[in-house]
């Protein structure tokens, strides 16, 4: 899984193609192996009978795989809105307390929010993941100072409210480290994989023994094969690819944050 994940770094266009060309050369291989034993009375029925079944299981499959990359990909949406919104809400709390080192929470959590926008944009770098971790760590350590002297000062339900706030946030920035770390699973990938190219083997295998080739057909249906798989992997892995959940409920955040907290003067 590292090296298909290594070629998918680079481009995922690359890796569809070479999963597009293994395809063919499965293709062509059934296909020999098949027009070498339809002089040994092979039964081309019911070789299509037991491809039937093979072609319908990998659909299966596909749709299995699908599922579960989408549900991924659900997660890193509703974890990032999830996330913001805690952020948010903090930094309301933080503001409204009216002590010093509130107003010093609610400005470390206006560097809090980038670099958790700045997680999500990040690459599979590990260096770069890790800086990130680091910087965040050490942000919600200077919070909680700050909080817990607040709380000595002020034990009131207001500080309560304050370190819950935080709570749920430092709780929700977890929640999405763990969904960013989880990708399909590697046995799940090699068995789609596995029974792409079996199914492709047998398919023209069954073409073989018929002695009739389509090659348009088959390169229709291994072109669309190669385009479901390789999107599965570009939706599971969040890092990987062109679809990305983005930063836009973290931008809108940080736009919130620039208006500052204003209390109106009551009317007499």
């Amino acid at each position: 899984m590292g090296f298909v994940l290594a070629i998918a770094e680079t481009s995922v266009l690359v890796f569809g193609l070479i999963l597009f060309v293994a395809q063919m050369a499965a293709h062509g291989m059934g296909f020999w192996l098949g027009r070498r034993s339809a002089t040994r009375q092979a039964n081309p029925e019911a070789v299509g009978v037991i491809v039937g079944g093979m072609l319908g299981l990998l659909a299966f499959v596909l749709a299995l795989t699908l599922s579960f990359a989408n549900s991924r990909f659900s997660e890193h949406r509703q974890g990032s809105v999830a996330e913001a919104n805690t952020i948010g809400t903090a930094w309301l709390r933080a503001k409204a307390i009216g002590n010093p080192r509130g107003d010093a929470i609610a400005g470390l959590i206006e560097d809090y929010v980038q670099v958790r926008a700045d997680f999500v944009k990040a690459t599979r770098d590990r260096a770069e993941l890790d800086a990130l971790n680091q910087h965040t760590n050490a942000l919600q350590s200077q919070m909680w100072g700050h909080l817990s002297a607040v709380v000595r000062e002020q034990p009131n339900p207001v500080s309560a409210a304050l370190m819950t706030a935080l709570n749920d946030m430092f709780d929700s920035g977890t929640s999405e480290r763990f969904a960013y770390h989880i990708t399909l699973p590697p046995q799940l990938f090699w068995l789609l994989i596995g029974m792409t190219l079996i199914s492709m083997g047998c398919l023209g295998y069954q073409f073989g023994l018929k002695k009739r080739a389509s090659l348009t057909l088959i390169i229709v249906l291994t072109s669309m094969w190669t385009w479901v798989i390789v999107e599965i992997l570009d939706l599971a892995s969040a890092r990987l690819g062109y679809i990305r959940t983005g930063t836009a409920v973290y931008d809108w955040t940080i736009e919130g944050f620039k208006g500052g907290l204003t209390i109106p003067v009551l009317p007499r």
